[in-house]
């Protein structure tokens, strides 16, 4: 990669140290200049005539996406966020009373909550697996939990309380023996590095494009293996989802788009296609590698540090680095860092409630660094940690 190419077409770059990719990635002039390009179509011919004229356009995200899964475009619905796309698919999923759903500690907030939901309106129940000493999904455990009741086993890939990675291969191979749905939580990892869906044994995975992609906010997207399609009840049905029989019946839409809704923002869409193809030219492995390494760098830098502390867990982690400093709230140490125009963010019980029951050690200040991020970066953004640290 041309680090300084990429940062120069990143405007960003040039104001802040940006490590909140975890929380949403800076746009590239390319995604931002195919986002204004629609926009001014939008105001010169219409709404309506601009998504026509961008029909091609609009297509092609559908095609980008479904290369980075190593899927097909058919099997691709998109949203306007992350959580939508997975209530889509989980929602539709038609449990019954004694229904097991099987899930890890490390599932985002909403998840959660959507779990103790659909367990009260259904009587299904809700097995949460215990981590193993490593801190990731036990996945002997899961094993042992899988038996004929199981209806979905849920997993988030990688948490947004810091840089675990699940083993979420295995945990495809377990469910692969089972008739159990899997659904995949790709949320933080789409655009950190390589998905293939074939290689996961998942039946459906979501995600964002506003994180590691560096796509618009507004943007969510989930992938459905064809072969689901009938065990599945999509829970909200509207003209863009199915077609009217001309009596008093409909017939759903033959792919995924099944579960999308009519409107869009196709603003947005374009300006998810635009970053999804730029991640596909530089080609995830190389992102993978570099986030990765940058990730580790800083964690082992911030370790160094007296009185700060690391929070990740995992067998293998990412670019996601949690921690706290002694003495220092975690909102006040990214207040801080904020004033000198390093961009951090903070996790909080809420958004990972099964983790807080296990460690309670939320919240925790969140470095999220992506491969346009420079060593130098993260130098400057240690060494404002440590003053901080020393300051008492």
């Amino acid at each position: 990669m041309d680090i300084d190419l990429l940062r120069a077409q990143t405007p960003g770059c040039a104001h802040r140290v940006h490590l909140n990719n975890a929380g949403a990635g800076l746009m590239s002039t390319r995604t931002l200049e195919a986002m204004t390009e629609h926009l001014r179509l939008e105001a010169e011919i219409g709404g309506y005539e601009a998504e026509a004229a961008a029909g091609p356009r609009l297509e092609a995200t559908y095609a980008a996406l479904a290369t980075l899964f190593g899927g097909r475009p058919e099997e691709v619905a998109l949203f306007d966020n992350s959580t939508h796309a997975w209530n889509a698919a989980c929602y539709s999923i038609p449990f019954q009373p004694g229904d097991r759903i099987l899930t890890g500690r490390d599932e985002y907030g909403s998840s959660v909550l959507a779990y103790l939901q659909i367990a009260q309106r259904t009587g299904a129940e809700l097995v949460v697996i215990p981590n193993d000493p490593s801190g990731q999904i036990d996945l002997d455990a899961l094993r042992d939990a899988v038996d004929e009741r199981t209806k979905l086993i849920g997993l988030t890939w990688v948490p947004t309380s810091g840089g675990l990675v699940n083993p979420a291969a295995e945990v495809g191979r377990i469910a692969e023996d089972s008739d159990a749905l899997y659904l995949l939580d790709a949320t933080q990892v789409a655009g950190q590095f390589p998905i293939d869906v074939a290689a996961l044994n998942c039946d459906l995975l979501t995600g964002t494009g506003r994180k590691f992609l560096r796509g618009p906010r507004g943007t969510g997207f989930l992938w459905v293996r064809p072969t689901v399609l009938d065990r599945m009840d999509p829970f909200v049905v509207e003209i863009g989802s199915a077609t009217w029989d001309g009596g008093r019946g409909f017939t759903w839409a033959p792919d995924a788009r099944r579960f999308e809704t009519w409107e869009n923002s196709y603003v947005n869409i374009v300006g998810l296609g635009a970053a999804v193809e730029q991640a596909l030219e530089l080609g995830l492995d190389a992102i993978g590698k570099r986030s990765q390494y940058l990730g580790a760098r800083l964690r082992d830098q911030l370790e160094e540090i007296p009185g700060v502390s690391t929070h990740d867990l995992g067998a293998h982690r990412c670019a996601i680095v949690t921690a706290k400093v002694a003495g220092h709230g975690a909102a006040e140490v990214a207040d801080a860092l904020g004033k000198a125009r390093i961009n951090v963010t903070t996790t909080i019980p809420v958004d990972n409630p099964l983790d807080t029951e296990d460690r309670g050690v939320h919240p925790l200040v969140r470095f999220s660094p992506h491969y346009y991020n420079t060593e130098e970066e993260l130098d400057q953004a240690v060494h404002a940690v440590a003053a901080l640290a020393n300051s008492g």
